[in-house]
This record gives structure tokens, C-alpha cells and sequence, in this order.
């Protein structure tokens, strides 16, 4: 019995480690539909599943309200339509976060400030504004001596890498090393604050099902894949654009810095050539990566960062716009009944089997080649283009187009300023721009060239002053 005794204690010692090392799960609570109950019921939905970390995409009222003395750690958005504005008035920074933060810290526990999300994919060329806002938010949390408990930073998307593939490629697009990336670094070093990325193995799936396969796109057990850089072996796509992201980093010495993943889900439901985009496949993606968060930490390249998670999102939004996915990302429903059963704890994990063990939809599973970065099949044939509907009023054509050059992963970079296709500057012809980009990415095929009635296809190549719309990817 004495032998036994230092062997529980090592067990047991084994298995603390094991649990407090491990990272943390979050939700987006997302609010773009008429259907959602009351922030107040939604506190109460949180904390009966256990989940205690919400992140929001503004500062209303009537959430933080419904927030305070719950327990749950929260982080704000200040919309990207806000940043200059607060790059440039300090008294607005201050002001905002007087009304918006430091009127509910630390009753509502707000942890950090999302300052903006995706600006570098933000149709309305707000990335010039972005460390300033940083900077004078942080100043006015100063101001209010809060800025030790509460982390301020910027949700990136997964396009702010020239190169994630392979995972020791990763690169920061060049044109944003020096203008922001850099002084973005160098911001969160100085105050302690990590890294916001948003990260969607779905999008890369969709686009390559024909390489990627689906059992390491969800979390399954699969045979893994080596980099050819390093020589490590992934296990799933998400650990592999993370470490992208942190090999995006260490070339350029900022190897200190931590990574909060702000975005990451899997749609329920999708259009028809929406590839992955079901039932089954959600469930496995969300309750699989719930497991690898809450029971190991570390990627392969960072073994000890461990992660906090934010999946999108806690409802299915039935008021956003673009295709059918957007309105299916959510593990509830309005009614606060689960999309589909898993688990949000560690004590719920005990009990969670993935149910899927076969492909659910997509290519050819069995193939060995490792994911693309990018592109999709060029498999339709003939021409055509997608253009914007004139007559579908601003409001659409503006949210068509702010989705496909952010969420969509639109190529928007020939509409900014100085840019070949900026002329003629009209919300018409850079919205007929975005929206043939994500068509042309989706390999024109049908359902990706609507925007909720804002677009229609044509089959002559549209003219808008000079600019040439690409045919296929």
C-alpha cells in the first residue's frame, strides 16, 4: 500500500497539470436578428452551460447591464466605423470609454476591448486609423486607471497572411508589415495584450475539399500531416493556421507575443455549393475543437500557449446578409434550444463522443495531399460575372459589400484608394468589384452571386471606367 501511495500522489499531480493548463472557451454573442431573447435570458442560457467568457461586437447597454455581477468575463468592440473618430480625438476615446466601459468595470467583468474587427478587409479604408484608436483607448482607460485589468487589441483576419501554407511559411502581407502589423506588435508588447485572430478552417475546406480532408478539417482522428518546413506533424487544419499566424510573427521577432483566437465556428447549414456545411460536420468542428482546447494546450510549434477560444457564434442570425451559412454559424437557436448536443466544460467532455467517423459531404477523403492556402476548383466552364443591382438601395448594396470583402474573402484590394479599379469612386462599382471577386472565388457557381438581392449575373464583362473584372481564380 505504501509503494501505491507516491504513485496515486504523481497521478493525480499528472492530471492538475493536465487540466490547469489547458485553455479556455468563449462565445460571440452576435445579435444581427429579430428572433433573440432578452440579454437578460441569454446571462442565464451562459451560465447554465458553463460558459464564462462572451464577447460582444459593440458596447450596448442593455448587455453590459444584464452582465454585471454574473461572472462572466466579457470583452467590447468598438466598431470599425468609430476608429477615426477615436484616432483622432482623444476626448472621444475618452469619452467612450467613460460611457462604455468604465461605467460598468469591474461589476460587468470586461477584460479587454476588441478595437475594431478585420480592419485591413474594411471596405472603408479604415487601417490608417487603427493604432491611434489603440493608443488613445488605451490612454483613456489610463485615464481611468483600469488599463491594468482590462487588454486592448484588434481581431485580424486570416488575409492579413501573405503565406500560411505551409504552417512554417506564414507571412504578414508586405504592404502591412511597416504600416500597421509592426506597431501593432509593438502596441501589445508594451501593455501585455495578445494578438486577436479570427480562424475559420470551414472557408479553407469550402474552397479545397478536393485536398483537405475532412476528418482534419473537423478534429477527427486522422493520420496528420507533416510540414515540410519544420518537419512537425498537424493533427487539424486550426492548429495549422495558428501556427501560421505565430511563424508570421517570429519572422519578425515578436515571438512573445500570445494569440487569442476572437472567431472561429462551422455552419450548420449552407447553400448547395456551400461544401461541409452541415449538421454533422458543425457538431464535429465545434465539439472536437471544445476538447483540444479544454484538455491540452499548445500548438505543435507552441506547445505551451495555451489558448482561449471564442466560437461564433451563441445564435443563428437570421437577419445577416450573403449566403445561407452566415445565417446557420450558431450553437442555438432563438428558442435557447441546442442547434446540436455538445458540451462547453471539461465535466461534459467526460461523456462527448464526435458521432461522425465518416465524410459527411465534400471530395475525395481519402487523399494524402496537404492543404492549399487558397483558390478554389476551376470547374464550371463558359464566362460570366456577378454586378451589383443598382436599384436594391444603399443599406444592401453597403452590407453586400462589407461582407464580401470581410467575411467572404472578396480580393477588395483593387477598390481601395490609388488602386486600379478605385475609379470611379461609387458605392455601385466597387460593390459589382467585390461581389464578382467572391463569385468568380466561388467558382461562379450558383447561390454565391445574390447578397440577399443586391446582385445578378451577366454574361458580357462589365465595364466601370477602366478597371477589368476578373473572370475565374
Amino acid at each position: 500500500m505504501d509503494l501505491l501511495t507516491p504513485l496515486i500522489f504523481l497521478i493525480l499531480l499528472f492530471f492538475f497539470f493536465f487540466l490547469t493548463e489547458a485553455g479556455s472557451i468563449g462565445v460571440n454573442y452576435g445579435r444581427i436578428s429579430d428572433e433573440l431573447p432578452s440579454a437578460f435570458k441569454v446571462v442565464q442560457l451562459l451560465k447554465s452551460q458553463g460558459i464564462d467568457r462572451v464577447k460582444i461586437f459593440d458596447a450596448d447597454p442593455s448587455v453590459l447591464k444584464a452582465l454585471s455581477g454574473s461572472g462572466i468575463k466579457v470583452t467590447v468592440d468598438l466598431p470599425n466605423e468609430l476608429l477615426f473618430s477615436a484616432a483622432k480625438r482623444t476626448s472621444f476615446a475618452v469619452s467612450w470609454v467613460k460611457r462604455n466601459v468604465a461605467a460598468y468595470h469591474p461589476s460587468t467583468q470586461i477584460e479587454s476591448i476588441a478595437v475594431g474587427n478585420e480592419v485591413f478587409v474594411d471596405t472603408h479604408n479604415t487601417t490608417s486609423f487603427l493604432i491611434p484608436a489603440m493608443r488613445n483607448i488605451h490612454k483613456a482607460l489610463m485615464s481611468f486607471n483600469i488599463h491594468s485589468d482590462i487588454k486592448i487589441s484588434s481581431p485580424l483576419a486570416l488575409s492579413a497572411l501573405q503565406n500560411s501554407y505551409p504552417s512554417s511559411s506564414g507571412s504578414f502581407r508586405p504592404e502591412l508589415v511597416d504600416s500597421v502589423i509592426k506597431p501593432m506588435l509593438d502596441f501589445l508588447r508594451e501593455t501585455g495584450s495578445r494578438l486577436m485572430i479570427n480562424v475559420y478552417p470551414f472557408f479553407a475546406y469550402e474552397g479545397n475539399s478536393d485536398v483537405i480532408p475532412l476528418d482534419y478539417a473537423l478534429l477527427r482522428e486522422n493520420p496528420g500531416m507533416v510540414d515540410s518546413g519544420n518537419g512537425l506533424r498537424y493533427f487539424n487544419l486550426f492548429d495549422a493556421q495558428i501556427d501560421a499566424v505565430f511563424a508570421a510573427m517570429s519572422a519578425l521577432k515578436y515571438d512573445d507575443i500570445e494569440i487569442i483566437v476572437t472567431e472561429t465556428g462551422w455552419p450548420s447549414k449552407g447553400d448547395e455549393n456551400e461544401v461541409g456545411a452541415t449538421l454533422a460536420n458543425a457538431a464535429s468542428y465545434n465539439g472536437n475543437l471544445i476538447r483540444r482546447i479544454l484538455t491540452r494546450g499548445g500548438t505543435p510549434l507552441r506547445p505551451k500557449a495555451d489558448l482561449t477560444v471564442y466560437l461564433f457564434a451563441l445564435f443563428n442570425e437570421n437577419k445577416k446578409l450573403g449566403p445561407t451559412s452566415e445565417r446557420n454559424y450558431g450553437l442555438f437557436f432563438p428558442d435557447e434550444k441546442k442547434v446540436y448536443d455538445i458540451p462547453f466544460t471539461t465535466e461534459g467532455l467526460k461523456h462527448y463522443r464526435d458521432g461522425g467517423h465518416t465524410p459527411v459531404t465534400g471530395g475525395d477523403q481519402t487523399t494524402t495531399k496537404p492543404p492549399m492556402s487558397g483558390g478554389v476548383s476551376k470547374s464550371l466552364n463558359g464566362h460570366s460575372w456577378c454586378v451589383a443591382n443598382g436599384d436594391a438601395g444603399e443599406e444592401k448594396l453597403q452590407g453586400g459589400l462589407d461582407y464580401a470583402c470581410g467575411e467572404g474573402g472578396a480580393d477588395c484590394s483593387s477598390i481601395q484608394p490609388g488602386a486600379n479599379c478605385y475609379s470611379p469612386d461609387t458605392l455601385e462599382a466597387h460593390a459589382s468589384f467585390a461581389f464578382n471577386s467572391y463569385y468568380q472565388k466561388k467558382g461562379r457557381a450558383g447561390g454565391s452571386c445574390y447578397f440577399g438581392g443586391a446582385a445578378y449575373v451577366v454574361s458580357q464583362p462589365p465595364k466601370y471606367g477602366r478597371c477589368e473584372f476578373p473572370t475565374g481564380y
